[in-house]
């Protein structure tokens, strides 16, 4: 049986899409300071000392320095097209008026579509600068668009296992056998 849309749900997909493009938006803008700002590349800026500093690395693999040798590029460009279909799926077929769940998709296209911008615009990787850590102990480098797919993800979890138990919250209790 096919589900009533409400007038609510006929304004996620703008929402939808305004999230995920502000995303994009800052994710790129903030790359391109990096890359004008933080050269020479790989040469650590601090912030809050060696706790935050602002580094320019490109990362021609995915998340963590994952590197699949010549194809990385295109194998990751074409994952991302598949998750970003994955993630629009889930969200037309995803409950009316769950505003949660259109924010936590949003937050992982935006951030998978700013990182496929740098895919195809370049060979040499997506732009990271965010490095976080002490010392030697580093976090991998990282952007705003990592930040939103982290989020996004975490949300994504939390949301989607809230929408598993309220089926079974809801569900009429048996009597017992006589």
């Amino acid at each position: 049986r096919k589900m009533e849309r409400s007038d609510a749900w006929r304004m996620a997909p703008s929402r939808f899409a305004g999230i995920a493009a502000v995303i994009v938006l800052v994710d790129q803008f903030t790359k391109m300071l990096a890359v004008d700002r933080l050269t020479p590349a790989y040469v650590p800026h601090p912030v809050l000392g060696e706790w935050v500093r602002l580094t320019l690395v490109y990362n021609p693999g995915a998340a963590f320095g994952l590197h699949l040798g010549p194809w990385s590029r295109w194998i990751f460009l074409a994952l991302t097209v598949g998750a970003l279909v994955v993630m629009w799926r889930l969200f037309r077929t995803g409950p009316a008026g769950a505003p949660w769940r259109t924010w936590a998709l949003a937050l992982v296209s935006g951030g998978a579509a700013g990182n496929l911008v740098d895919r195809i615009h370049t060979p040499r990787g997506v732009v990271d600068f965010l490095d976080v850590g002490v010392g030697a102990t580093r976090w991998p480098t990282f952007n705003v668009a990592d930040v939103a797919v982290s989020t996004g993800a975490i949300l994504l979890a939390i949301v989607l296992w809230h929408e598993d138990e309220r089926p079974a919250a809801s569900a009429p209790a048996h009597e017992p056998p006589a």
